[in-house]
Formats: C-alpha cells, structure tokens, sequence
C-alpha cells in the first residue's frame, strides 16, 4: 500500500482512518506482552526455585563446583519459556482490553516483588 494509503475506519460513519492510525495498537500491546513475559519469568523463577528448596533439598550452590549451577539454567531456561507463553498471552488479551491487562500487571508487580524479595531472604 503507497504512503499516505488510506483504510476503513470502524467508525459508525464510515471514515477512514490512514494506515498509521490502523496500526498504533500494535506496538502498546507488544509491549503489554513484553512486560507480561518478564514478570510472568521472575515471578515464576521465584516460585520455583522456592518449591525446590523446599521439597528438594540440595547442597549449597555457592560451595558446589559447576554440577550444582545446571539446577540453576535449567530453572532459568524453564521460567523463560513458561515466560513467553504468558507473554503472548497477555498480548492476545491487549487486544480486546489493554486496560485491564496493564492494571493486572501493576496488581502482579507487587506480587512478583514479594515473591522475589522471599526468595532471596530465604533461599538464596
């Protein structure tokens, strides 16, 4: 399409709207995705590595050579991915409300600050 190209708006009337306009939707809701993604993986890593400590018991990571640090990718690696999928889904779900899901993500910051923060103090 040339620039300047114009397509339907989904206005009552029947305006058109430039193919700019069209498109401003697509970066917000990436970055809702995004966002998602990586809070959805922090959170997630939290959990995780708290369950372990507890129901899997290990020695001390720090005073371990390198056997101990493949607990750690393969838990990186497994957050990352349950990550993204969240993240694409919280990008589906910008679509039809942005707003509710950057309110959920504020709500979730706070949950995922906490979680993080006993992580840390309790199972380092």
């Amino acid at each position: 399409m040339p620039a300047g190209a114009r397509v339907p708006g989904d206005g009552a009337d029947g305006a058109l709207v430039s193919q700019s306009t069209a498109r401003t939707g697509y970066l917000p809701r990436l970055g809702l995705g995004f966002i998602a993604a990586c809070l959805s993986a922090v959170g997630l890593y939290g959990v995780l590595r708290i369950v372990q400590a507890h129901l899997f018991p290990e020695a001390n990571p720090a005073t371990v050579i390198w056997s101990a640090h493949a607990g750690y990718y393969w838990r990186c690696l497994t957050v990352t991915y349950a990550g993204v999928m969240v993240g694409f889904l919280a990008y589906g779900a910008a679509k039809w409300s942005p707003e509710k899901v950057a309110r959920t993500l504020v709500h979730a910051l706070s949950v995922v600050v906490a979680i993080i923060l006993y992580q840390g103090l309790m199972v380092p």
